[in-house]
């Protein structure tokens, strides 16, 4: 039963199905936020719910049986868990204490197409892969925009009041301009009083925008390759053959080492009395 269940779980077919009914999940909650069709197919919106639901919990029931009797090996993917807890959620009554948690839960099922994809999966655990990274990313950019806050406090604030005329105001006005909307306007509204002004603009947009923004961009792309590698040998461990390879390519690790052990020992020379035997 459990290998049958282990060749089902991994079947392109069972995950196609599982991607399809999610799908029609999406679809229903998006349909279920018009009172019209409510009203009209209100049944049937809570019949294919109902249905989906069946569906969910005997996906969550072959892949706990195809994990069986390690289950600690399912738990262990965090990715299992949040498919267990939201099939788990769903199921809460839809009325009393738990009517919005359980409204939560039928929303978050749409949310289990990033399981589905491993794409997705790599491009969430790159995004948090990235947090940690980011922290003194995000003390510099804070740091910057606190010294250009009260510098732009100081030198703006009588001749345009309503962006620099507190530090809160300034705050937000260069947060504006890190999206680079609006900074040419920011800037025209000060400059016929100040002729220098453009350099506390350009030197704003320089550092924080083309430097900071940079550096969140490189942190990502370093993690993203990092996650990239994990997957991999994930993908690797998951291989029925996984031994096998591995014991390839130590034989081919082993047979390179001797390879280059040979050439540098040069060519191998018989004795001369053997020479001249073979003459």
């Amino acid at each position: 039963m459990t290998n049958l269940a282990r060749r089902v779980a991994e079947s392109h077919g069972f995950q196609n199905c599982i991607l399809a009914v999610i799908l029609v999940t999406a679809v229903i909650v998006g349909l279920e936020t018009s009172e019209t069709l409510v009203a009209h197919y209100g049944w049937l919106f809570e019949a294919v719910d109902a249905v989906v639901q069946t569906i969910f919990v005997i996906e969550i029931a072959i892949r706990l049986l195809a994990h069986w009797p390690r289950l600690g090996r399912f738990l262990h993917d965090g990715w299992n868990v949040f498919d267990l807890a939201v099939v788990a959620a769903s199921l809460l009554p839809q009325a009393g204490a738990f009517a919005m948690v359980a409204r939560l839960a039928r929303l978050m099922r749409v949310t289990r197409l990033i399981s589905v994809f491993p794409e997705l999966r790599l491009i969430v655990s790159t995004m948090l892969r990235s947090i940690p990274s980011m922290g003194h990313i995000l003390m510099m950019l804070g740091l910057l925009l606190y010294v250009y806050g009260i510098l732009g406090f100081y030198l703006f604030r009588e001749h345009d009041p309503e962006r620099w005329g507190t530090l809160a105001a300034a705050l937000l006005t260069l947060f504006q301009m890190l999206t680079l909307e609006g900074w040419v306007e920011v800037q025209a509204a000060v400059i016929g009083e100040f002729p220098f002004a453009w350099v506390y603009f350009a030197s704003f947009v320089l550092v924080a925008v083309f430097v900071v923004v940079n550096l969140f961009i490189a942190v990502v792309l370093n993690n993203l390759e990092s996650a990239k590698i994990e997957l991999q040998a994930e993908e690797d461990r998951r291989n029925p053959q996984h031994a096998l390879l591995e014991s390839i390519e130590v034989v081919k690790a082993r047979l390179e080492e001797l390879e280059r052990h040979l050439r540098e020992r040069g060519p191998l020379t018989l004795p001369s009395p053997l020479r001249g035997e073979g003459e």
